[in-house]
C-alpha cells in the first residue's frame, strides 16, 4: 500500500562550524556570513526513513520547512535526494518562534496539505535541541507519536517502529496516521546528478501565514508561549596543578595524596 509521508526539515547553521564563530549579541545568536546553513542532521535521518519506505512500498514524500530567507540550494536537497514536493512556510512572521508556535504553524500547514499517513520529524533540531516540535504537532493534530525511532516498517495501515531505549531497542506498533521522530541510525543517501538537475528545475510551494489560515499573532515571535530570559555563552575555566617528585614513585605517591585531599579518591 503506497504511503503518503510529510517530512519536517529545518534549515540550521552548519553545526560543524568552529564554536568560536558563534557569538551572542543582544540576546541573539549571530554568525559570520561564511557559515552556510544545512538541513539539520536529525531531519536528514527522518528524510531517509521516509525515502526507504517509499522505495519499498511506494507513495509520496513531501518535505515541509518553516523559516525565512531560505537558501534554495540547501533546502532543495530534499528534492534532490528523492522527495516529491517541497513546501516552504516562508515569511518574516515565522522567525524567532518557540516550540509551540513552530508546531502550531507546521500543524496548520499539514492540515492544508491534507493527505498523510506518517509525519516524520527529527528527534530534536541541531540548533536549539528542544526535541518538542514533533510531539507538539502530534498533540495539535490529535494523532499518536513515537519518538527516538530508528527503523520503520509499514504494513496494513500500521507502522512497526524500532525505538531506542536506555538499555537497547524495542519494537513499537502504532496505527497510522502518526508522528514519528527519528534519531540516529540512518544516513541520508547522496543526491544523484539526475536528482540535482530535477530539483533545480522544480520550484517549491511557498505559503504565508494567511495561506495556512493563521493569524500572525499565533506564529513566530508573536506566538511564543515561552520567554527567552537570557542567552549567553558559558565561561569555561580550567586550573592545572603539577604534582612532582624526585622519582616516579614519589610523584605517584604525591599525586595519590593530593587526590585524597581533593576527595577524588
Amino acid at each position: 500500500m503506497p504511503v503518503n509521508m510529510i517530512v519536517c526539515c529545518k534549515q540550521v547553521p552548519d553545526p560543524e562550524a568552529p564554536p568560536a564563530v558563534f557569538k551572542v549579541v543582544d540576546n541573539r545568536m549571530t554568525l559570520p556570513p561564511d557559515v552556510k546553513p544545512v538541513i539539520g542532521q536529525y531531519e536528514e535521518f527522518a528524510l531517509e526513513a521516509a525515502l526507504k519506505i517509499k522505495d519499498k512500498v511506494g507513495g509520496k514524500v513531501t518535505a515541509l520547512s518553516l523559516g525565512n530567507n531560505f537558501v534554495r540550494d540547501v533546502i532543495k536537497k530534499a528534492l534532490a535526494v528523492g522527495a516529491d514536493e517541497l513546501v516552504l512556510l516562508e515569511d518574516k512572521a515565522f522567525e524567532e518562534g518557540d516550540s509551540w508556535s513552530t508546531a502550531n504553524a507546521l500543524a496548520a500547514a499539514i492540515r492544508k496539505i491534507g493527505t498523510y499517513d506518517i509525519i516524520f520529524c527529527g528527534r530534536q533540531s541541531s540548533d536549539w535541541d528542544t526535541g518538542q516540535v514533533g510531539l507538539g504537532i502530534a498533540e495539535i493534530l490529535g494523532i499518536p507519536a513515537v519518538t527516538l525511532a530508528r527503523e520503520v516498517e509499514v504494513t496494513d495501515g500500521k507502522a512497526k517502529v524500532q525505538q531506542v531505549i536506555p538499555d537497547g531497542c524495542q519494537v513499537v506498533e502504532v496505527t497510522l496516521p502518526a508522528v514519528i521522530a527519528e534519531t540516529s541510525g540512518l544516513t541520508l543517501r547522496y543526491a544523484t546528478l539526475k536528482g540535482i538537475m530535477a530539483a533545480a528545475k522544480k520550484q517549491p510551494v511557498v505559503w504565508k501565514p494567511t495561506d495556512i489560515g493563521l493569524d500572525p499573532s499565533k506564529i513566530g515571535a508573536a506566538g511564543r508561549h515561552s520567554k527567552l530570559d537570557k542567552l549567553f555563552q558559558p565561561v569555561k575555566e580550567g586550573k592545572c596543578e603539577m604534582v612532582v617528585g624526585d622519582t616516579p614513585a614519589e610523584a605517584a605517591a604525591n599525586l595519590a595524596k593530593r587526590l585524597r585531599e581533593a576527595k577524588l579518591l
